[in-house]
């Protein structure tokens, strides 16, 4: 009895060859890939560029300034400017309240937001369209305007030249803006997870930290991480309602260097290098963090 075999369709050979979708690390450049990091380059060395000149005349001396100007190296390194700036406003004092002033804030508005965004964008509650659209509004007002009422609002109250006076005022602006931003996030929460939660018996509490809270962790973390720089370097508010040298931040410490007729180019910029270091050992310890928050949505 004859066999006859059957043979599968022999598929095209593509070994060795590279489809031109794919590109391998010794693959060439286009002219549009070269020019799109030509561009990245030059704007990265002008973001860099008042960093370095910063850094360049920190480590200057007065005298050396004044003769070889803000561009010149410096031909040896200066360090008094920094020990007076340190010396002069209490340098550890003023980094501890702005720590303590730009952790709470950050804490608390994330935890505020997501509390209200839980309940504009899945709990629905009436209104939710108007309420909204008030928040959107109050964070259109510029700080100017909430000023001259707060200032007022706080010198009846033992919150004046306080810490938490600050903390108050920051905590209910940056949480207008996180209740925004998460009430539009919420409101697409995939509704199967809601429904799946609520037939297990996971009441709102429980449904909200067992579910929501995980899935939209990447999203919180951006805006703690948001929320405590923009409240490091706020400074018209801390300027305001913290005028005892105790309760300064360091951005109201540094314009204790600035006069009417005369400053001190060095030492202020001693003190603005000495102010930028906590913020980027911050920036560069959530790095990662912040690069996971922002591509979270882009992958599924």
């Amino acid at each position: 009895m004859a066999t006859v075999d059957t043979l599968a369709p022999r598929e095209p050979r593509t070994r060795g060859r590279r489809t031109p979708a794919t590109r391998g690390p010794g693959s060439r450049r286009s002219a549009g890939d070269w020019a799109v990091l030509a561009v990245a380059v030059v704007i990265g060395l002008f973001i860099a560029f008042p960093f370095l000149l910063i850094l360049v005349n920190s480590f200057k001396s007065p005298a050396e300034y004044a003769s070889s100007g803000p561009l010149a190296l410096p031909t040896e390194i200066y360090t008094d400017g920094i020990a007076a700036f340190w010396e002069r406003v209490n340098f550890p004092e003023k980094v501890w309240n702005s720590v303590l002033i730009s952790g709470t804030v950050a804490v608390l508005a994330v935890l505020l937001s997501m509390f209200n965004a839980f309940a504009l964008g899945i709990g629905r509650i009436r209104g939710r369209t108007w309420i909204v659209v008030l928040i959107l509004l109050a964070n259109m007002l510029p700080q100017e305007v909430l000023l001259y009422p707060l200032y007022f609002m706080f010198r009846e109250t033992p919150l004046y030249d306080n810490v938490w006076s600050v903390i108050i005022i920051f905590t209910v602006i940056q949480t207008a803006f996180g209740t925004y931003l998460l009430a539009s996030v919420y409101s697409t929460f995939p509704k199967e997870l809601l429904e799946a939660a609520s037939l297990d018996g996971a009441g709102r509490w429980r449904t909200l930290w067992r579910v929501v809270y995980p899935i939209s962790r990447p999203t919180l973390s951006v805006l703690l991480i948001f929320f405590f720089i923009w409240t490091w370097n706020e400074f018209l508010i801390p300027l305001t309602f913290l005028v005892s040298n105790a309760n300064q931040t360091v951005p109201v410490a540094i314009t204790v260097l600035q006069g009417d007729r005369l400053m001190d180019v060095t030492t202020t910029s001693a003190s603005a290098l000495l102010g930028l270091i906590p913020t980027l050992i911050f920036f560069l310890i959530f790095q990662r963090t912040l690069t996971r928050g922002i591509t979270a949505g882009a992958v599924k």
